[in-house]
């Protein structure tokens, strides 16, 4: 009888897990090894200010409340801008991956305007709309537009049209069709283009905030930037990763709860 010879199981199928602490370690590695360069004098920090001085500039800009001034004012252009941008961009990708007389005209409007760099347009918008907030928040809905039109719609071909067959046959509403089979179905499509719009938003909101505006991160870094200040630059920028990581964490939160059945 032949011996018996194991072989290694192969079959993990390339599924990889978030390791919380790897990433809060990789994080904290970086600012060591930065304060521990501009410690040694290997970092001027006359360019690029050292992580406790940058903290320091954090911890009065708090305590003095004006960092909560620029942050609450940015916060709420980016949610606005976000969300009037998404519910639109939705609304013309679901219509162009389910009818055809949308589909035509619409994508030719979409691949016309979608490779204009939308920060070029920011000096048009303000002629348009004025210097105020509308202008601001149009820029960031229009730059959010275009990839949730083309996430969605790319969402929406990929789900099986067998299904949509199985369920037009058993004659059930178009609506139940769209909430139960094609959003559902189109769903990791439209979370994987969230985590693009965001960052998106977050590019158009300083580009705006610099060009015309006296409140908000994107004109807190411009006015450090002009003062050669660049603990305040340094800490505006921080302020700008910091909402990033906590987008990225709510929309993965949200892909975990909304993504189970996958």
């Amino acid at each position: 009888m032949a011996d018996e010879t194991r072989v290694a199981f192969r079959g993990g199928g390339y599924a990889p897990r978030r390791v919380a602490w790897a990433s809060a370690a990789t994080l904290i590695g970086l600012i060591a090894l930065w304060q521990a360069l501009a410690s040694l004098g290997w970092v001027s920090t006359a360019f690029a200010s050292s992580p406790v001085a940058i903290a320091r500039a954090l911890g009065q800009l708090g305590a003095s409340g004006e960092l909560w001034g620029h942050v609450s004012a940015s916060l709420r252009r980016l949610a606005i801008g976000w969300v009037i941008g998404t519910a639109s961009g939705l609304v013309v990708g679901v219509a162009l991956g389910l009818y055809t007389l949308a589909r035509s005209p619409g994508m030719a409007v979409v691949s016309a305007l979608f490779p204009i760099p939308k920060i070029a347009l920011v000096p048009l918008f303000i002629i348009w709309f004025g210097i105020g907030e509308g202008s601001k928040i149009v820029t960031l809905a229009f730059g959010v537009f275009f990839p949730t039109v083309i996430n969605t719609l790319a969402g929406v071909d990929g789900v099986p049209r067998g299904l949509i067959r199985m369920a037009q046959s058993f004659n059930l509403r178009p609506w139940s069709i769209l909430t139960k089979i094609v959003l559902p179905g189109a769903l990791p499509a439209i979370l994987s283009g969230f985590r693009i719009t965001t960052s998106t938003a977050i590019i158009l909101l300083v580009a705006a905030e610099m060009i015309g505006a006296d409140r908000g991160i994107g004109a807190f870094v411009l006015q450090a930037g002009n003062l050669y200040d660049t603990d305040n630059l340094l800490a505006g920028i921080v302020v700008l990763s910091a909402i990033g990581l906590c987008v990225s964490w709510v929309l993965g939160r949200l892909e975990r709860a909304w993504l189970r059945w996958r």
